[in-house]
């Protein structure tokens, strides 16, 4: 095993340090989520944590690492009789994005049921990390049916199997740790709520913290034993110091004061449920006890808010994770007045003469004075809202962050460029998204897995069998043995097990939903620039990059307008980026319809390049008018024939409004040949729509 770089060697990263051991020192805080840009050492530091963790007791030969203590009553390998155990080092388990089903939760023994007759299970990687770290390393990119195993197995504690004849339950317990550039899209908010902790990194603009950032890292690729001998005396002593933390932990005092502002924080900042609640009060008490402290103070429930609130606060994929830290001060300090009061109150009536400060000179919350507490140990001395650290609660207070907490309610986008050019106007502020309708690719794909459209995937319903072709990936296990069953006799068959050969060996083929390239093309020209018109088809783009976003699209933006069009976001999995390139696009100029079209030709083509399985949906988002240049009208219809001779699927926004129409959106559609829906059709709720529908029902029906 390759010797890991020291937890203690990591430079700065003191917010992702803090989380990482409040962790370590409790495990119930929940896990915890790294944010932050690529190249800032986020897999480094996680993996190194794996290190600090004290050995656990294990039942000898378990494969599901029950503790002695307490075994596992339903574990597939017990019964286990009591006994010391043997201790081991804590696993850390890594789970690759491109990991299969089987892989992360076991599946039947296949080479022992078909050779053996026995029915055996295979342990996944739930087992291994049980009473370890689970550790996920872009876990923006994990497919969504992993994600939904993870999140069965973070709920219940437990992994439950039901497959092929195999019914297994067994113990699954660990610490989530995840890691992920956000530019690379973002999480579902099932799984982000799992997360306890969130924290934001990015790299030093010290020059002398990167100057020891690779110092550090060039002595340790030139010899890592020794790097790692160096620091040894700091490992040891702050391993020790987590086994006193945890040691100290049960003793720790969570007062009902200190738990009313724990509660007051959460309902300020108006989070989903009550898990938010739950992981401050379990982070508050670690970090209490992390500082060498048998109480909690509001400065641990301050820095418990700022790890534990930003991620929960996010209402859809397009608003920054944050914190409003004058707020959050605000909330702490009226509760901590209240609580004061109350001490107050209550003292005087025990004791009519106290004395200045009351009998032990402060209040009951426990609230320590202004700078460092003398007991703060150094790792802890930064809280997570120092500047010099990684920014956990997102804020700035710089007035163009992009993190600003309130930045939804500018009237425009802090970066919105100025008006370059005569007829043009600066962005306006989208409208309201809403729920769209469903639009798919027709056909059945082989795309990556997604929630759009039909396609052949590796997950899903079984609805067949095939010949491999190439390796075996998914056993259709009764196809294998009727195809086997035929032949024992004419191959000797004695025993209890079947006689299967490579030609028996069926695949199962599976139906699910795939995830496409959803290229919006969108008419940014004069004819869209009326304000009320563009923030309506703004919000309508803001809806399709939502849902786009919830069915796990990758998604580029073409701007045309003027005399040419641009690529504004190239095709990525950052729905957001998409969001916040709309946010900012001015409108004006002429109408360069066929630039916009031919743009999307060249990006669709690049694109079925690079990844060829996943099919495109083009939508174009325009009233149909084409102006500027020689026949603009008759060069936009031929560039839509090239789309339609391709067998691009589109969709046709058409924007139009007033009480005459021309319907060129319609003809625009029927050159691409695709369809065309109305901004108001384009809502899953509309009655037009549903007008519309019932009507091609009804002639069908006829």
């Amino acid at each position: 095993m390759s010797t890991r770089y020291p937890f203690t060697a990591v430079v700065g990263m003191d917010d992702l340090r803090l989380a990482l051991l409040l962790n370590a020192v409790s495990p119930a805080v929940g896990g915890v989520l790294v944010r932050g840009e690529k190249g800032t050492a986020k897999s480094t530091a996680v993996r190194a944590l794996a290190d600090l963790l004290p050995e656990v007791a294990v039942v000898a030969g378990c494969r599901f690492s029950c503790d002695p203590a307490a075994p596992d009553p339903e574990c597939p390998d017990g019964p286990h009789e009591s006994g010391p155990g043997t201790a081991r080092a804590a696993r850390m388990v890594e789970l690759p994005v491109g990991a299969s089903e089987d892989r992360l939760v076991g599946a039947l023994d296949i080479e022992r049921a078909l050779g053996e007759g026995v029915k055996s299970f295979e342990p996944g990687l739930l087992a291994d990390a049980h009473r370890g770290i689970l550790y996920v390393d872009e876990v923006n990119l994990l497919h969504d049916h992993l994600i939904d195993l993870l999140l069965d197995a973070a709920a219940m504690g437990s992994s439950y199997v039901e497959r092929e004849g195999v019914s297994v339950r067994h113990a699954a317990r660990f610490l989530l740790v995840g890691t992920m550039n956000p530019e690379e899209g973002e999480l579902r908010p099932q799984l982000l709520d799992r997360f306890g902790l969130t924290v934001e990194v990015a790299a030093s603009r010290e020059p002398e913290q990167r100057v020891e950032v690779v110092r550090r890292r060039l002595a340790y690729d030139d010899d890592p034993a020794g790097f790692a001998a160096r620091w040894a005396e700091d490992e040891g002593a702050l391993r020790q110091r987590i086994v006193a933390a945890r040691e100290l932990l049960p003793s720790v005092v969570l007062g009902d004061a200190v738990l009313l502002q724990i509660a007051a924080t959460c309902a300020a900042f108006e989070v989903d449920g009550m898990r938010a609640d739950i992981v401050m009060a379990r982070t508050a008490t670690a970090l209490a006890a992390w500082a060498g402290r048998t109480e909690v103070t509001s400065e641990d429930v301050r820095q418990a808010a700022l790890l534990a609130l930003p991620h929960r606060r996010r209402r859809n994929p397009f608003d920054a994770p944050g914190l409003d830290q004058d707020k959050l001060d605000e909330t702490l300090e009226q509760f901590k007045d209240e609580q004061s009061r109350d001490e107050r109150s209550k003292d005087e009536d025990d004791d009519p003469d106290p004395g200045p400060g009351g009998p032990d000179g402060g209040g009951g919350g426990g609230v320590p004075p202004q700078g460092d507490s003398p007991e703060n140990p150094a790792e802890s001395r930064e809280s997570p809202q120092s500047p010099e650290s990684s920014d956990a609660s997102g804020t700035s207070s710089t007035p163009d962050s992009s993190d600003s907490s309130d930045s939804s309610d500018a009237v425009e986008p802090p970066a919105s460029p100025s008006p370059s050019g005569p007829g043009e106007r600066a962005a306006v502020k989208a409208a309201e998204p809403f729920r769209t309708k469903m639009l798919s690719v027709p056909g059945l794909g082989e795309g990556a897995a997604g929630r759009r459209s039909r396609a052949r995937t590796d997950h899903g319903r079984t609805t067949g069998s095939r010949r491999p072709q190439g390796a075996l990936t998914k056993l259709h296990l009764a196809a294998t043995v009727q195809a086997a069953a035929p032949h024992q006799r004419a191959r000797g068959r004695s025993g209890r097990g079947l006689v299967v050969r490579r030609d028996d060996l069926r695949q199962a083929t599976r139906e699910g939903r795939e995830g496409n390239l959803v290229l919006f093309v969108v008419d940014a020209s004069g004819s869209m620039a009326a304000r009320q018109r563009m923030s309506a088809v703004k919000g309508a783009v803001l809806s399709l990059l939502l849902d786009a976003y919830q069915r796990r699209d990758k998604v580029g933006l073409i701007t045309f307008r003027g005399k040419e069009a641009e690529l504004a976001l190239p095709p990525t999995s950052s729905v957001d980026a998409a969001a916040a390139r709309l946010e900012t696009l001015p409108t004006g100029g002429r109408t360069p319809l066929a630039a916009g079209l031919l743009k999307a030709h060249d990006v669709l083509r690049v694109e079925r390049l690079r990844d060829p399985s996943r099919r495109p949906l083009l939508v174009v988002v325009t009233d149909g008018r084409a102006t500027g240049g020689p026949e603009p009208v008759a060069l936009g219809a031929r560039a839509a024939r090239l789309h339609a001779g391709e067998g691009t699927a589109s969709v046709v926004v058409d924007c139009e409004s007033g009480m005459v129409r021309l319907g060129l959106a319609g003809e625009l559609a029927r050159e691409l040949g695709g369809t065309a829906v109305t901004l108001d059709e384009l809502r899953a709720d509309s009655i037009a729509g549903l007008v519309k529908d019932a009507t091609a029902t009804s002639r069908r029906a006829a």
